[in-house]
């Protein structure tokens, strides 16, 4: 019967599974719809919310070497995500790569550490929505004090909105999603443009500025865990600083494997989602780079660190404003408030496909894996919607961004393994896209990524862990007995498409079974 913890599910168990009546997403999606969600999710926190605080707070002009290192990372693990996509289009992501290769228990963890992700990155999203709400319409923004407490109505507003167009169906998300990308887009050309003719070189120096040591002078709970280990201290600039700083932007780059959760959902996805994942990361990154020089060059760094007193990050409509560009200033407003928009809603999107794969397996209510008349699964879409909304309006979480970036780092670093194991257990399974280089750039790619989780802090280390801590003790409680392989193993199921599944992959199989 196996250990419980290691059991996997067949590829072929998951393909049977996307045919479960009454738990069938509508396959509607395109490599352009596909696309258009990697590039709306990507465009949006990271160019509008934390490029200028962070090259002010942390790297200076040096911000824009801090992206092509994250760029680097992601590009390396899109390449994996790619592979598993085309090989095994299922929903659910990494989550359901991990659960064919390294067995129940890793692709529990997976799937917990990518509800932490999609989760607080939704909740982070829409709060700076709701700031940028009160830019474009002047007011404070969309806060309000009830019996003591800040309240973010605004948050509440689009979490709300966007929970109703993705039960409606994933077309029609796909589709006003397109919309909105165009116009964010439209308006990141017109900051690269019009912010071009006022680049002074004065700003480019120094370009990696010296390290400064925090005010807590020295080692702390928000030092990287690297400069702990290598005695760095808690600093700011300087290299320690740049490597930081990929850490966090690299928040700016998390979607594309978004994209690898609508796999069930796409027409032809052994072409169309590496064509989507590799396509959108491809645009989101010439675009990021262009716009760190441009910021960077248009106001000195020191201009863009947090302010001391009221400790308001800057962004990139403050760098316009402060040149008197102010007609671009309100541009920008409106183009991160749309912007913003599509980022939560390709979050939620994905948080639902993940919860959507782990009921359906057993791993949570079976219940929740159901679909409605629309192909979409409802019920845990309109959970996460009120769990979304919920952290956003009531609680104050914007320091929280590097969780989901140790999240999103540690689940590249799964899948860029379990490529290699699947290209080794599994060589007969057709694949749409195979990695180069094979296993050189997987290596390479699980490098990259815990080279990044070594420069977040130690704090969001601790955070990680408790999260992890906890997840653990769901799956013993609930999830190992509920399993729906584990079930099949004990026999305590009559599945008749699951053991078609398997019969065909052990006629497969024969005996010389890799």
């Amino acid at each position: 019967m196996g250990n419980p913890l290691t059991r996997t599910k067949s590829v072929e168990q998951s393909m049977a599974d996307t045919e479960e009546p009454g738990s069938q997403l509508k396959k509607s999606l395109t490599w352009w719809d596909l696309t258009v969600f990697g590039v709306s999710v990507v465009i949006g926190a990271g160019i509008f919310t934390i490029t200028a605080s962070t090259a002010g707070n942390k790297a200076g002009p040096a911000i824009s070497l801090s992206f092509v290192m994250a760029a680097v990372a992601c590009a390396l693990a899109a390449l994996c995500y790619a592979e598993f996509a085309s090989t095994v289009p299922v929903a659910g992501s990494a989550y359901t790569f991990g659960y064919a290769t390294f067995g129940e228990f890793l692709a529990w963890i997976l799937g917990w550490d990518l509800i932490l992700e999609f989760a607080v990155g939704a909740a982070v999203v829409s709060k700076g929505w709701s700031s940028y709400l009160g830019t474009v319409f002047g007011f404070a923004g969309g806060t309000t004090e009830i019996a003591g407490h800040t309240v973010d109505w605004g948050a509440l507003v689009i979490v709300s909105v966007i929970t109703v167009l993705l039960v409606l169906g994933t077309k029609l998300s796909s589709t006003f999603s397109a919309v909105i990308t165009a116009i964010k887009v439209t308006v990141v050309l017109l900051v690269i443009v019009v912010g071009f003719f006022y680049i002074k070189a004065d700003n480019y120096k120094p370009f990696i500025p010296e390290s400064q040591p925090s005010e807590s002078g020295g080692k702390s709970v928000d030092s990287t865990l690297f400069s702990l280990i290598t005695g760095g201290g808690d600093s700011s600039y300087g290299w320690y600083g740049v490597l930081a700083a990929a850490s966090i932007v690299f928040f700016a780059f998390i979607g594309f494997d978004v994209v690898a959760t609508t796999a069930e959902e796409t027409k032809n996805p052994k072409k169309d989602v590496p064509r989507g994942i590799l396509g959108s990361l491809a645009i989101v990154t010439v675009l990021y780079i262009l716009v760190t020089i441009v910021v960077t060059g248009m106001l000195s760094y020191k201009e863009l660190a947090t302010s001391a007193g009221n400790g308001e990050p800057k962004n990139l409509a403050y760098a316009f404003g402060q040149n008197g560009v102010t007609w671009a200033e309100k541009a920008i407003s409106i183009g991160a408030l749309a912007g913003l928009t599509t980022v939560v809603m390709v979050l939620m999107l994905g948080q639902s496909r993940v919860l959507f794969a782990m009921a359906r397996d057993g791993l949570l209510p079976r219940s929740l894996s159901k679909t409605s008349k629309f192909g979409t699964p409802a019920r845990i879409q309109i959970i996460v919607g009120v769990a979304v909304a919920v952290v956003a309006a009531f609680f104050p979480i914007e320091k929280l961004e590097e969780m989901v970036n140790v999240g999103t780092l540690f689940a590249f670093v799964v899948v860029a393994a379990g490529v290699i194991v699947l290209r080794r257990t599994r060589p007969d399974l057709p694949r749409g896209f195979k990695v180069p280089l094979m296993p050189f750039l997987p290596i390479a790619a699980i490098v990259a990524c815990l080279w990044l989780m070594l420069n977040l802090s130690a704090l969001t280390w601790i955070r990680f862990l408790i999260w992890m801590v906890i997840g653990v003790a769901v799956y013993f409680l609930y999830s190992q007995r509920h399993s729906m392989v584990g079930k099949r193993q004990r026999g305590e199921i009559d599945d008749a498409v699951g053991d078609a599944a398997l019969a065909a992959e052990a006629k497969r199989a024969g005996p010389n079974r890799p």
